[in-house]
C-alpha cells in the first residue's frame, strides 16, 4: 500500500486559520509536493477577509524533519543549472508563507531541522516546545544552507550566533532558541499549538487594517532575502555535485559521523 499523499490541512476558527503540514509517515519532510500543497493553501487564504492571523504547525509530533534525503540524492544527478533553478522554486513553495497579508505564528513542537526550521523562522512570531529538536545542520550533510537560512538566522539571532549555529550544525532546544532570539517563547510539549493559537487569537482581535500594515512594516527585506536565496541556490547547486554531499548522505543513511575529504 502506498503512503498517503503529502497534504496541508486548513482549519479556520474565530478569525484564525491553522495550516498543518501533514505527511506524518515521513515526519513532514520537505518534499516539492508538500511545498506545493502549502503554497496552494496560502493562495486560498490571501484574499480572505475573515482570517486575521495564521498559525503554521506540523502533524504527528513534528514540525518538519528537514529536507527529503531522496530528493537530495536525485539532485546529485542534475546539472548545475537544473539544480539551481529547482532550488529557487523549491524555496518559493515553502516561503510562500511570506506572502500572507495577515500575521503568522509558527507552532514548533518536536523536530524542526534544517530547511524546516527556516520556514518557522519565516513566520512573524515563533512559539517552540521547550524540548523541541532544532538545528541548521546543512553542513553536516555536506550541503550549503538554503531556504533563507543565511538571511533568517542572522536577522533573528545576530550574525555571531547564527554563524555558530550554521557552521557547527549542532542541535539545540526551544529554551535556547528563545535565548538566541529565534523564538518568542518556549512552552511545554503538547501545549505549543494551544499557546500559538491563543497568541494568534489575540492578534486577530485587533484592527485588521493597522495589523496588516504593521506586518508589512516589520517584514523581512524582500530584496535582501531574494539575494540570499539566489546565492544559496547557487552554492547548493555546487554542493550537489560534490563528494562531500555523497558522504554526508551515506553517513546519514548509515547513522554514523561523516568523514569528509580534506580532514
Amino acid at each position: 500500500m502506498s503512503a498517503p499523499a503529502a497534504d496541508v490541512l486548513l482549519e479556520v476558527e474565530g478569525g484564525v486559520a491553522t495550516l498543518t503540514l501533514n505527511d506524518t509517515a515521513r515526519r513532514n519532510v520537505m518534499t516539492p509536493e508538500l511545498g506545493e500543497a502549502l503554497r496552494a493553501r496560502v493562495e486560498s487564504l490571501r484574499e480572505r477577509r475573515d482570517v486575521c492571523a495564521v498559525v503554521l504547525t506540523g502533524a504527528g509530533g513534528a514540525f518538519s524533519a528537514g529536507g527529503d534525503l531522496k530528493m537530495l540524492e536525485r539532485l546529485r544527478k542534475a546539472s548545475f543549472e537544473e539544480a539551481r533553478t529547482f532550488m529557487l522554486d523549491f524555496y518559493a513553495r515553502y516561503l510562500s508563507v511570506l506572502d500572507l497579508p495577515m500575521p503568522t505564528v509558527a507552532a514548533v513542537d518536536g523536530p524542526a531541522i534544517g530547511a524546516g526550521l527556516c520556514v518557522a523562522l519565516a513566520c512573524d512570531v515563533c512559539v517552540v516546545g521547550e524540548d523541541a529538536k532544532l538545528a541548521l545542520n546543512f553542513v553536516q550533510l555536506g550541503l550549503h544552507p538554503g531556504m533563507g537560512a543565511t538571511y533568517f538566522a542572522p536577522w533573528r539571532a545576530g550574525v555571531q550566533a547564527a554563524a555558530e549555529l550554521m557552521l557547527t550544525g549542532r542541535r539545540f532546544d526551544g529554551k535556547e532558541a528563545v535565548r538566541l532570539g529565534l523564538a518568542l517563547e518556549a512552552a511545554p510539549s503538547g501545549m505549543v499549538l494551544a499557546r500559538a493559537r491563543a497568541l494568534a487569537t489575540q492578534i486577530a482581535g485587533n484592527a485588521p487594517l493597522a495589523t496588516r500594515a504593521l506586518k508589512q512594516r516589520l517584514a523581512p527585506d524582500r530584496a535582501a532575502l531574494r539575494t540570499a536565496l539566489e546565492e544559496e541556490a547557487r552554492f547548493q547547486a555546487e554542493s550537489y555535485g560534490s563528494a562531500d554531499l555523497g558522504e554526508g548522505l551515506a553517513a546519514a543513511a548509515e547513522r554514523r559521523a561523516p568523514v569528509f575529504q580534506g580532514r
